[in-house]
């Protein structure tokens, strides 16, 4: 299960408001993953395309104990960070199909997109290349004096990549304002975590760097909340770096290509029956009588409606000229 050895931190009093907002960041980011998952095999959507479905808590309760200014760098798993941060649906949807009104302008697809005006750094191809990237912004943070704190979010897989103990050592060394999220949704590209690491909880290899941390119930947005304010505030004080190791799971195979044949579908759909992490909010919304059935009906029918404008706004922009390939090499 994604929740064993996870620790169940004590849960943020919410507001019906709050709780709501979860809810619908989170369908959105389910809702515009269907779509994706439905354009790739339609064809519109080339090379890689990878899923987020099943792991929206993590990035939906990190984002709600972020502030403005706040930055954030990701992997090649990247749409559900993008739209969590606040990007336009429309824009990601466009670059997922390679046109011209995408966020790289067509030029990134699904693993390379960036907005400066969201702090947002970018998903990236190379498996834990974002995580020094991470304790640059940091660095730079530091240096300026601006109190923000950088999220670099990276998978189990990648938890094992030797850049990564490296960052760690700088990031100690330095005290950067930066958190280190391990998305360990158990499988990496295919291989189980058990047989890929022999440490059960992944986190506590920031030790040996002075980096405390702990393991987070991802599938539960309160409780990742909680333990991304707990972070926040840690490098805020100036304490250094925090690793957060959230204990989630996805449904879908690592790439839209990958059949993955590592596992049952007894356990992915123990998984959806059990620890879903949109169906946990929907059931507290409903027997804490925050929303109605109707209500919440209403909710997804408008998220469906964002999504299905996205996906025709993708299909409708151009594809970028032939002179964008000579753009955007070099900085002014």
């Amino acid at each position: 299960m994604a929740t064993k050895s996870a620790k169940s931190a004590k849960k943020p009093n919410v507001s019906s408001e709050e709780l709501m907002e979860h809810y619908r960041q989170m369908l959105l980011i389910r809702r515009f993953e269907e779509k994706a998952g439905q354009l790739y095999g339609m064809g519109l959507i080339g090379g890689f395309c990878h899923l987020y479905i099943g792991q929206e808590a993590v990035v939906v309760g990190l984002e709600a104990a972020a502030d403005e200014g706040d930055k954030r760098v990701t992997s090649y798993r990247d749409h559900g960070h993008m739209l969590a941060c606040g990007m336009d649906p429309n824009g990601v949807m466009a670059e997922l199909t390679g046109r011209e009104g995408g966020y790289s302008k067509g030029k990134g697809g699904s693993m390379h997109m960036f907005s400066k005006e969201k702090h947002f750094y970018g998903g990236h191809g190379i498996v834990g290349a974002q995580v020094p990237i991470g304790a640059g912004l940091a660095f730079a943070d530091k240096y300026l004096g601006n109190d923000r704190v950088s999220f670099a979010y990276f998978g189990d897989g990648a938890a094992n990549q030797g850049q990564v103990y490296e960052t760690f050592n700088m990031a100690s060394l330095w005290e950067l304002p930066v958190i280190f999220v391990i998305e360990n949704n158990q499988y990496a590209m295919g291989t189980s975590v058990q047989r890929a690491s022999k440490t059960p909880d992944i986190y506590t290899r920031g030790l040996g760097f002075g980096i405390p941390g702990e393991a987070v119930d991802g599938m539960d947005v309160l409780a990742v909340k909680a333990a991304g304010e707990k972070a926040v505030a840690h490098c805020r004080a100036g304490k250094g770096p925090y690793i957060l190791e959230m204990k989630t799971y996805r449904y879908r195979g690592h790439s839209m290509s990958d059949p993955a044949k590592y596992r049952t579908r007894d356990e992915v759909q123990k998984m959806r029956e059990e620890r879903d992490c949109i169906e946990q909010v929907r059931d507290m919304l409903l027997t804490g009588r925050h929303a109605s059935e109707d209500e919440l009906k209403a909710i997804d029918k408008d998220i469906k409606a964002i999504v299905n404008e996205s996906a025709e706004f993708a299909k409708t922009s151009p594809e970028p000229a032939l002179d964008e390939l000579w753009t955007d090499i070099y900085a002014d």
